[in-house]
Order: structure tokens, then sequence, then C-alpha cells
């Protein structure tokens, strides 16, 4: 903050020194920057053309970003093909990726999120439906063939009866042991959890090998639970889901050790730009900086759709078909290394040159001196999220068995579109007072003037939670000249000097 006088009761100005260079009067304010940069608008052509008609199609009749259809339909799609196929991004290296994906979409309240995750992720409802279905149905044949071996129990230990009488003790005990095998009980096919423990959560990924996705209407709270002290171990094993490929052991009273052999986890979620900007302001002050916010890879933050017009149409039936079949196609599919495991595709040589090109290019940019640590550690994680969508793009319109050019080139467009769109989630960091600077100004009818930074504290208006970032607002609207500051002298009872704020003169006469 500038050097200040004590206040003695001078104008907004120093009206001698603005005489001295021709000024009579106050000088006008200077427009505040722009806090929020711009971001690349989401392209049909950026999707497969399997489920590009729908995603557009859905997008249009609610009136909502097709980013928001696109992001969550890439994300149940990784969920599915899941750990099925692999992608291995160098030709000879065994870095290994699993396409799961971690995606957030951001938006105002009733931007239609919620309704075009609901849409975009319809396919996987039908699906754990019929699987559930399918389930009860083995729960009754497992339940009758358990009652069948209870009958056959009985003549069984006749027979045993009758044979150790003959002192034929080994057979007896042959046909006793037979009889005690009990049938596996059926396993239910999951695909979606919404809220379960983190053991629950083993369990059910060891019961699905394949992956699951974590579907959050709202993000915040899954988010802000991560924050708190007594759910450290539930971040770590989130953090280790996020590669897909990693093992979990956790040990409890109740349940015992489980292993978790793979740790394969999608998500996706809604979330509010005013809920998310505290925890993205963790993440690069130090406070929550593991790398938790940046494994939304996949979070994006479309601008709003200012523009809304009657719209009451069928939905392309033809369309949706084809949108619904992605889902199942790669729900049935099943690849074979011949050892027992997933195979692990690599890029074609044109596909690898492209990939080579851009990797070398966002290395440079991230570790540039000039980017905040936080949206570099963003841009390093983003290998593994654009070779999963390469791997994910080949599978649902390529040929398969090599990651080629078009599906490369793909992905590609979407790193370019997602680092914009992270260069957006990180600036309410980077620009928070800025936004803060505005807030003020958008409320200055309900503060005094003179104010000070305990008034607006006093506020409690969201996004100004701290006298940090109050003090951080104030000194912006001084630089560019809405405001004035000055000490406050200590008062005859001692105590520190105050600063205290006078709005610029010609804000109060509405001249700007």
């Amino acid at each position: 903050m500038s050097e200040l006088a004590y206040d003695t009761g001078e104008s907004w100005l120093d009206s001698q020194a603005l005489a001295a260079q021709g000024i009579t009067g106050p000088l006008p304010p200077r427009p505040l920057p722009d806090s929020r940069p711009p971001v690349e608008p989401f392209r049909a052509d950026m999707l497969p053309e399997a489920i590009r008609a729908y995603i557009m199609d859905v997008a249009d009749r609610q009136q909502s970003p097709p980013d928001f259809v696109a992001v969550a339909s890439v994300c149940g799609l990784s969920a599915v093909l899941g750990r099925k196929v692999l992608i291995r991004p160098k030709q000879h290296d065994d870095w290994t990726v699993t396409p799961n994906q971690w995606g957030a979409i951001i938006g105002r309240p009733s931007a239609m999120k919620s309704p075009s995750m609901k849409e975009a992720l319809r396919p996987l409802d039908k699906i754990q439906r019929d699987a559930r279905e399918a389930y009860e149905l083995a729960l009754e044949e497992h339940a009758a063939e358990n009652r069948l071996r209870e009958i056959e129990k009985g003549e069984v230990e006749k027979q045993a009866k009758k044979l150790a009488r003959e002192k034929k003790r080994d057979e007896a005990l042959a046909l006793l042991t037979q009889s005690e095998i009990q049938g596996e009980p059926p396993s239910r096919l999951r695909l979606v959890v919404n809220d379960a423990s983190v053991e629950k959560l083993g369990e059910l990924l060891n019961e699905n090998p394949n992956g699951l996705i974590l579907v959050r209407d709202e993000l915040a709270g899954w988010l802000s639970k991560m924050t708190q002290d007594d759910h450290q171990a539930d971040r770590a094993f989130y953090l280790e889901c996020f590669d897909g490929n990693g093992r979990f052991t956790y040990d409890r009273i109740g349940r015992g050790t489980i292993d978790i052999e793979h740790c394969t986890l999608s998500m996706i979620g809604g979330i509010q730009p005013s809920k998310i900007a505290p925890l993205v302001r963790g993440a690069t002050r130090g406070t929550a900086d593991d790398g938790l916010i940046q494994r939304l890879q996949l979070a994006v933050w479309p601008d709003d759709n200012r523009r809304w017009r009657w719209i009451d149409r069928q939905p392309d039936a033809k369309a949706r078909h084809a949108f619904e079949q992605a889902f199942y196609r790669l729900h049935g599919l099943h690849f074979d290394d011949g050892a027992g495991g997933p195979p692990c595709w690599r890029f074609t040589a044109n596909a690898q040159a492209l990939f080579v090109e851009w990797m070398e290019e966002v290395q440079r940019i991230a570790r540039a001196d000039d980017i905040h640590p936080a949206l570099e550690s963003h841009l390093l994680k983003m290998p593994q999220t654009i070779s999963g969508l390469a791997l994910l793009f080949e599978v649902l319109d390529g040929q398969g068995g090599e990651v080629g050019e078009i599906a490369t080139a793909r992905a590609l467009e979407w790193a370019d579109y997602l680092r914009s769109h992270a260069e957006r989630l990180y600036s309410v960091a980077v620009g928070s007072a800025i936004e803060g600077a505005r807030l003020i100004m958008s409320r200055l009818d309900k503060l005094p003037d003179p104010f000070t930074a305990r008034d607006i504290q006093r506020k409690g208006w969201a996004g100004l939670d701290s006298l940090e970032a109050i003090r951080d607002a104030l000194e912006t609207l001084v630089e560019y000249g809405y405001a004035n500051e000055s000490l406050m002298p200590p008062t005859a009872q001692g105590g520190r000097p105050s600063t205290r704020y006078h709005w610029n003169p010609l804000l109060e006469r509405g001249e700007v």
C-alpha cells in the first residue's frame, strides 16, 4: 500500500497539486480491467461423430452451453471404457494411461448444469437399471440353489454316516467337504456412485474393477468435505483414484484389511463460481495445494448464455439412439492382451508426431517464469488427460488397435480449449482483487463515506471473506482512482493508526 499522510480534512485529491497541472477537479477513475480471461468456445467438431448430434441437440433445446453436456458425456463414456483398453503415449516407454476423466461444469445458478448432466448420463442410468434387474434375478437363482443344496445336504450326511461306519473316513470327509462348498453370490454391476464412504467405495471398486464414476449434482459439498481435517485420509484415497491404475490398502476395525487392486474413478459435478473460488484460492495460497483442484482437468467455465428464445420440439430420435448406442457399445466391449489383461495401444506415427509437438509446447508454457504455480501444476497433468481423450475418441470413431491421427488431432483441440478454461478458473485467485473491487463498487451505497476495511468485513459479503482479500480489493480501487486513502491518527487513548477510504466525488455525483 502507498505511503500515507494523516488525514487533515483535505479534499479527495490535493487541490494545489492538481491546480499546478491545470486540473481544477478530481480525475475520473480508470476502467477496471477484465479479471476473467476469455475462453475458447466449444465447437461441435470437437466431438466424435457418434455423440456429436445429440449433444448439440440437447444444448439447443435446453439453451445451455454445449460445454456442459459435452464434458459430462465425455466423463461418462470414459467411465464406461474404464480399464478395458489403456494407452501408452510413448513408442517405447511403459508409461501407461487409464482413460478415466475428472470434470467440473462451472456456472451461475440456473445455468442448466444439472439438466445437462442428467441428460448426458442418462444412458448410464439405463445400463445400471438393466444390470439391477439381472442382479435381482441372479439373487433369486442363487437363493434357490442354496435351498436345493440344503436339501441335498441331508442325503449327503446319510451317505457320509454310512461310509464312516464302513471305516471309509477319507471318502466320508471328502463327501462332506464337497457339500459345504457354496456358490459365490452374484455381484451387482455398478457404474455410478453419488455418496459413499471411502471404505464402501473401495469395496465397490473391487466388485467393479473396470471402474466407476462419482456423480455429484453439487460438487461444492464434496470438495468442501475434502478440505476438512477429519477427511484427509479420504482425500489421499481420491488423489490416488485420479491416475486410474493405482493400488490402495486401508485397514479398518470393522471391515478389516481391504486391498483395492485398481483405483479407477471418473468424476463429474456442477459447481457455482462463488463456491469454487475459495477452493481455488486455497490451492494457490498453499493451504490446499496437493493437486486436488488441478485434477479437475475437464473443468469448464463457459460464458453465460444471455440470449433466450422459446424452443419446443421433439428430441432428435436418431441422434439420441446413436448417442445411447455409443455407451452400450463401450459397455459391451471386451479387449484382451492375451494374458488376461487390458491391451495397451500406442499412437500411429503421424499421431505420435502431433502429440510430441503439443507435448513440447505445453511443457514450455507450463515451465515459463511468469506462470502461476497452480496453473503450472494443472498444465503438467494435461498429457495424461489428452492421451486418455485421444484413446476414447479412437475407440468411439476409429479403427482400433492404434490411436490414429484424427482422434489425436481432436484431443489436441480439446487441449487448447481446456487450457483457456483452466486460465479462467485460476483467475479467480489471481484476479480476485479486481472481482472484489467490482463487488465493493456495486455496493458503495451500502457503505459510509469515509469507510474502513472493517466496515466491509462486517457486511459479510461473499468473495470478501478475509481482511486480506478486502485490503487487496481496496488497494485496487485506490490504484484505479475510485477511492482515496488516508490515515487516521491514534486516539487520545492510544492504539494504532487506521486507514479510511473516501469515494471519488465524481462517483458520488453520478458523473462516472
